[in-house]
């Protein structure tokens, strides 16, 4: 089940690493999320990672409100994959 929501997540993500109006850094960023996401690991760990890269990003002042609005329903539907 744990698995299944990390996969909605990832789609999220590649929703807006898609958009061309959303900055390069930023597209970065979620594909490094994205990884860590993919990767082996204990999940507790593969979560923390994800967030860590679009946390640093979250506060870009050169993100469109929509994208900005994505970033955090991404990372709230992460943090609640942590408990």
């Amino acid at each position: 089940m744990v698995e299944k929501k990390i996969q909605e997540i990832i789609e999220l993500i590649d929703n807006v690493a898609s958009d061309t109006s959303v900055p390069k850094n930023i597209r970065r960023a979620l594909a490094e999320a994205k990884e860590h996401l993919k990767s082996s690991g204990e999940l507790s760990t593969r979560v923390s990672s994800a967030v860590y890269c679009i946390e640093a990003i979250s506060e870009d002042i050169n993100m469109p409100m929509h994208a900005r609005t994505q970033i955090w329903a991404i990372l709230s539907a992460l943090e609640s994959t942590k408990s």
